[in-house]
């Protein structure tokens, strides 16, 4: 799963950010699912080969539509995961890239393609009908306080939503779209639903598979890592406990410890899927996995039936995408003028024949096995990757101005790769592009505990944007309160708490570190204090609805 994440960040960093956010949901009722089953006196569930099936033709359609048919534009990339509700039916996490001519700026321009409203049900029946039934949330809050999606008496998806007249984009980046107070309702569960809980969609998608497929615009920041963090999340987890039941039918439990398990969670439609070897991560363009190794320390696979003789008699036994790389540096001239990084673009790996050649057709971009600043030469070799072109040995990555130094540091060094904590920088920089906030604060403490760096503040100071971009949407979470806001100083001092708080976890304080800033007090509440976070998690709309009420039930007296 992570691999798969870094390979869809690899696309964001080639093509720039996503425009389109696309989740497209099976439907049982579809009409070619139910002729089946009733055909045979069958229920959907009965048949979950044949939900995959055509969900399977239905998501090749969709993908179909995307990028040959245009029907947003021109696609430049997409990707996609497959997942699996517990109930057992797929959906599609689906991230589109246009071409920079086809991508959307302006917020009045998301009108056209996503709509998050009732539509008039006299002049577009059909469109009426596949809204009401298949993308209106709820009911929800005070109108269903036991509906699944609530947590602490609010939605956690944040319905009901507010009217706007107009789409707008957030400070954050994020889309409020359209929803106009028209009077325009549908009735679900006996409760009238308006523009607050329409799920945003687009209208020619929706008609044409008569599916739930939710649209987003997708938020143009940095935070659209945690989009592909999603849609990448991994297997579903279920704890496990075995019982024996006796005679009189009462279970009784064999062993507290050992009967318990924490296992996959696999459904009927998630099988079926895997038997049948269908794509569970699928991306257009492809991304060419770069490994590389130290001289002499390049890894070899081998089947527990063979000797250590025979693997070493191996023809390429000393052949690895990394070396054939040179070696194809040394036959094509035109090699020359690539990294290893950009070597895929121009050049493809025949894995039968171990060897680079042109590449005749089609969009494949490469990507560097992610190597920590601890990992000593290997870290350094993997940023010269970055920057030398054409190299045709070992010996040529070290050399700088005609002096071949002794190690992938002294180049780097020769390089001025290594002035003023400049690595360890670009190396939180580049982890920036696919780690959360969390992941890089983590990294951040190494090398503070390491004492790797000679000016602390200064990396600080360059960094803290990205130490700290998970801060904001944490306290919102935490405090339940989507709206809230922070200055530049208060996120920087939360940023500075949680790395505070990994330092004491291991005996140490950014008192210990010169010039570092310290914690001050926030003015906002503790993200550990449960009891005002309790206090604070109330349904606001159903307050101001309560409110209003009273108002109007008061008189002069």
């Amino acid at each position: 799963m992570i691999q798969n994440y870094q390979d869809a960040m690899s696309i964001c960093r080639w093509t720039g950010y996503p425009q389109l956010f696309i989740t497209f949901t099976c439907n049982p009722k579809w009409p070619e699912i139910v002729r089946y089953v009733e055909y045979r006196g069958l229920a959907p569930e009965d048949r979950p080969d044949i939900i995959c099936r055509i969900f399977k033709i239905k998501l090749e359609m969709l993908i179909k539509d995307l990028k040959e048919n245009r029907l947003f534009g021109e696609v430049k990339a997409v990707v996609y995961t497959v997942e699996f509700q517990k109930r057992g039916l797929p959906h599609a996490h689906i991230v589109l890239w246009l071409t920079q001519r086809d991508t959307v700026i302006l917020a009045s321009h998301i009108d056209i393609i996503i709509s998050a409203e009732i539509p008039d049900e006299k002049h577009d029946h059909d469109y009426y009908v596949a809204v009401k039934e298949l993308m209106v949330h709820g009911p929800c809050g005070s109108l269903n306080k036991s509906s699944p999606c609530m947590e602490n008496g609010c939605c956690t998806k944040h319905f009901p939503k507010k009217f706007v007249r107009r789409t707008t984009i957030d400070g954050s980046g994020f889309p409020i779209y359209r929803r106009i107070e028209n009077g325009r309702s549908v009735m679900k569960n006996e409760i009238p639903l308006d523009n607050r809980f329409v799920i945003p969609h687009n209208r020619t998608l929706l008609l044409k598979y008569g599916a739930h497929i939710n649209v987003e615009w997708c938020n143009q920041t940095r935070a659209v890592k945690y989009l592909f963090k999603y849609i990448n999340k991994g297997n579903d987890r279920i704890t496990v406990a075995f019982s024996e039941a006796s005679d009189n039918r009462k279970p009784e439990k064999v062993n507290e410890i050992k009967m318990y398990y924490d296992c996959r969670y696999i459904s009927a439609c998630e099988a079926a899927w895997r038997i049948f070897g269908f794509h569970i991560h699928y991306r257009d363009v492809a991304v060419e996995r770069l490994s590389f190794h130290l001289p002499g320390q390049h890894s070899v696979y081998y089947s527990p039936k063979e000797s250590v003789g025979s693997v070493l008699r191996r023809p390429t036994i000393h052949t690895t995408k990394f070396l054939a790389w040179m070696h194809a540096n040394n036959v094509y001239p035109q090699a020359r003028s690539l990294t290893y990084a950009e070597f895929p673009t121009k050049f493809t790996w025949k894995a039968k024949t171990r060897e680079w050649v042109p590449r005749q057709r089609s969009t494949t971009i490469g990507r560097l096995y992610f190597m920590r600043p601890g990992a000593g030469e290997k870290y350094y070799l993997r940023m010269l990757l970055g920057v030398v072109k054409g190299a045709r040995s070992f010996e040529e990555l070290r050399t700088v101005d005609g002096v071949v130094h002794s190690t992938f540091r002294e180049a780097c060094c020769a390089r001025s790769m290594l002035n003023d904590d400049k690595d360890y920088i670009d190396g939180l920089i580049e982890q920036s592009h696919w780690a959360i906030g969390h992941e890089l604060r983590i990294t951040f403490v190494h090398l503070l505990l390491q004492e790797s760096l000679s000016l602390p503040s200064m990396v600080w100071e360059k960094c803290w944007p990205y130490l700290s971009d998970d801060i904001l949407y944490t306290i919102r979470k935490n405090l339940n309160d989507q709206e809230l806001q922070l200055d530049e100083e208060q996120i920087k001092n939360y940023c500075l708490l949680e790395i505070e708080k990994l330092l004491q976890h291991r005996g140490k304080s950014l008192f210990y570190y010169d010039g570092m800033p310290r914690v001050t007090d926030l003015e906002v509440p503790s993200l550990d204090d449960v009891l005002i976070h309790e206090e604070l998690r109330y349904d606001k709309h159903a307050l101001a609805e309560e409110h209003a009420t009273l108002i109007s039930a008061l008189t002069e007296d």
